[in-house]
């Protein structure tokens, strides 16, 4: 059996979760294995997973589950996957998959696979494709361990809809004695796109020259339908918040399209955003470093050319 943690935002899946299933599913028919789902929390929430590949799923909860924690959800998987002879567990590369993977491997004495941004090669034996070398390079590995753990990059798989029905088992799970740690309060960003699921990402950095002038910027994520993110010299001076800070030390993005307005392209913060589709950056100095990642460039004062972009987004927008 084929496992994919599936991640619950609000009364939703997450889009990575999606994507993960959607892999799971394509991976099951490759190697003629069923693909299951396992949940955290509502059997309502849970019971609609077929469309996205799932054949069964396991919606679990318990005492010590109502909160997350990485002892507690390792714990909580790691049960279901012992009981149903599980081989390989699926996560996506969001926060919470991350800090779950390297728990699972060990309990489970499997082989963890993070960064994975490809389908499973099985043409001699299996082996995925994954980044190396903070996203600057792709490596393929060899995984000859019978269990694994398999985490996806965001954006990396697209989802696809499966005429499937996945039956919903309800498993309860006592995780208490496994804490170490407690969540004393969390601090969600409401109301705007997760960056880690965005497909458009519109950023800006210390050429804007200050928070005020971060209007236009919003203004063209809003007509886009894009997540707004900030370098980290941005982030650091309180400009913007720190849950928008993409780089080595932020978040690491994979858009279909990255938007890079007064960012000079530092080794750090290519890092965190190399690996998206299309990189388009405005600068005024044309010898800026982003300017030999970018797939397309403009060199030109942000300030002339964003509300350029917005009016022509707003005109395309309205035919």
């Amino acid at each position: 059996m084929i496992l994919v943690f599936v991640e619950i935002e609000g009364d939703a899946i997450k889009k990575s979760s999606q994507e993960a299933l959607t892999y799971g599913a394509d991976l099951a028919s490759k190697t003629n294995d069923t693909c299951a789902a396992i949940g955290i929390g509502s059997a309502d929430v849970l019971g609609d997973l077929g469309q996205y590949g799932a054949k069964s799923t396991f919606a679990v909860n318990g005492a010590g589950l109502d909160t997350f924690t990485p002892e507690g959800y390792s714990h909580a998987i790691h049960e279901v996957a012992h009981s149903n002879n599980a081989n390989t567990i699926i996560v996506s590369g969001s926060y919470t998959g991350k800090s779950i993977a390297p728990k699972l491997a060990v309990k489970l004495n499997a082989a963890l696979s993070t960064g994975v941004v490809a389908m499973v090669s099985t043409d001699a034996g299996f082996s995925v494709r994954k980044t190396c070398f903070s996203n600057k390079a792709f490596t393929r590995v060899s995984v000859n361990s019978e269990k694994k753990v398999i985490s996806i990059v965001p954006n990396s798989y697209e989802v696809k809809a499966f005429d499937n029905h996945a039956d919903v088992t309800v498993v309860s799970v006592d995780a208490s004695s496994t804490i170490k740690t407690k969540s004393v309060s969390v601090d969600k960003v409401q109301g705007k796109i997760p960056l880690t699921e965005a497909e458009l990402v519109v950023s800006a950095g210390r050429g804007l020259k200050g928070p005020e002038n971060w209007g236009m910027i919003e203004e063209l994520a809003d007509v886009l339908g894009a997540a707004t993110a900030c370098s980290k010299p941005v982030s650091d001076m309180d400009w913007r918040p720190h849950s928008e800070h993409v780089g080595q030390t932020g978040i690491t993005i994979k858009p279909n399209l990255y938007i890079a307005a007064g960012i000079s392209g530092a080794i750090q913060h290519l890092a965190g955003v190399s690996s998206s589709k299309v990189i388009c950056v405005i600068n005024t100095d044309p010898e800026a470093p982003f300017f030999k990642a970018a797939d397309y460039g403009i060199v030109g004062d942000a300030f002339d050319v964003i509300p350029k972009l917005i009016a022509r987004a707003k005109e395309l927008k309205a035919g």
